[in-house]
């Protein structure tokens, strides 16, 4: 294996030279020149606009795929509950189906969860695979992984597609371990290369700072996550009358499926009957509250604009509220209409769950806060000034939302 340089096509511009990491990289008499340091990493190929560069010899091994077909989504259940996350990988899921000319299945492994995953058919689900059984009532991960592995290995779809929510970011990957297949996680973008019939999975990194576009060359199923509410639910029917020809139910022996954790208890908080993605106005604070008993000030401002309170990590670490209020990558992905951030300097992590809000107003005493960078409208100021008086222009009538 080799790096080429087409020196009749290198003008010398050194945008090469400024992406590697390991200065392998000279200009000499005006034309790029690669040294031992190389770890034929391709950033140059593709920071180059004159394609000058290749790298020569790679092998590949042609495996044959032929046996795999179709998409298939996975319905995670939260109690009997199907989160909303598997709908929304249905509605993208039929868009890669159209487009590879395939089946769109989905599998749902739980307990009593019938009603709830039939719903899928409403987004266009072609396919249901149901494991219903006691033994599947509290999400632990390593009986799923060996439940879902199998149905995988089975029906062998090309393209498999779950959430990145807290279950399934322990989930998949051990999934993915068992089939000794690639896995993208925490995608924000996935579409099919039309020539190829590849799966194009994009996902941020280098902390947002850029979207890396991945593909599954040499293994199947191709595997990817994604974080909820990054792709629009879209109902396109009713359920089908003959819905239950639709579903094949895979009968398990719940003996077979011993797990390794017992479960000790429940956080009541983490149970919260809240769900901040719900709402269109959400009023997020920060570690810039200084403590928990301001959150009410925000809890009043949320209750007039009729929407929801969310949080910061470093508020949720600090015992100011609970976990559900989180927003962020270890917490919620957010999308409302309008989100106000008080008190919130705007780490990567936390801008990473909210960023994609339509209007964001930043509120913070810092003008250097990274958070203005993403905000649309930003007050430099105390807080705790700012937001007592748009609370009573509110309820003065004064401000309409």
């Amino acid at each position: 294996m080799e790096i080429k340089i087409n020196r009749e096509t290198c003008t010398g511009c050194s945008l090469c030279k400024k992406v590697c990491l390991y200065n392998a990289i000279e200009i000499v008499n005006g034309k790029v020149v690669i040294n031992e340091s190389c770890t034929f990493c391709g950033a140059c190929i593709e920071a180059c606009k004159f394609n000058s560069i290749e790298i020569a010899g790679l092998s590949e091994d042609k495996k044959d795929f032929s046996d795999y077909g179709g998409v298939c989504v996975y319905l995670e259940a939260n109690g009997s509950v199907i989160a909303d996350v598997g709908f929304e990988l249905i509605s993208k899921g039929r868009e890669l189906a159209d487009r590879l000319g395939a089946e769109l299945s989905a599998v749902a492994v739980g307990n009593s969860i019938k009603n709830e995953a039939v719903e899928g058919f409403r987004y266009g689900l072609d396919k249901l695979y149901l494991i219903d059984n006691p033994v599947f009532s509290n999400n632990l991960d390593d009986i799923f992984a060996m439940a879902l592995a199998q149905v995988i290995k089975k029906y062998k779809p090309e393209i498999f597609l779950a959430g990145a929510t807290a279950f399934g970011r322990t989930l998949i990957p051990a999934v993915a371990a068992m089939l000794k297949t690639g896995l993208t996680a925490d995608c924000t973008g996935l579409e099919i290369d039309d020539e190829k019939k590849i799966l194009l999975q994009t996902r941020p990194t280098f902390g947002g700072n850029i979207l890396a576009t991945i593909v599954t060359r040499n293994a199947r199923p191709q595997m990817a996550t994604v974080r909820p509410h990054v792709m629009e639910k879209r109902i396109i029917s009713e359920i089908p009358p003959d819905y239950e020809d639709k579903i094949e139910y895979i009968r398990i022996d719940g003996s077979g499926f011993k797990t390794r954790y017992k479960l000790v208890s429940m956080d009541s908080k983490l149970n919260e009957k809240i769900n901040i993605t719900d709402y269109n106005i959400i009023v997020s604070g920060g570690r810039g509250l200084g403590e928990g008993n301001k959150f009410s000030m925000l809890r009043e401002l949320a209750d007039l604009l009729g929407g929801v309170v969310g949080a910061s990590r470093a508020a949720v670490d600090s015992g100011w509220i609970s976990y559900p209020h989180q927003v962020g990558q270890t917490g919620k992905t957010v999308n409302p209409r309008i989100y106000i951030a008080c008190g919130i300097s705007g780490a990567i992590q936390h801008l990473a769950g909210m960023q994609t809000s339509d209007i964001i107003i930043a509120i913070n005493k810092d003008p250097d806060a990274p958070i203005f960078k993403v905000a649309n409208y930003g007050i430099v100021g105390d807080l705790f000034e700012i937001i007592p008086k748009l609370i009573k222009r509110i309820k003065n009538g004064k401000l309409m939302v």
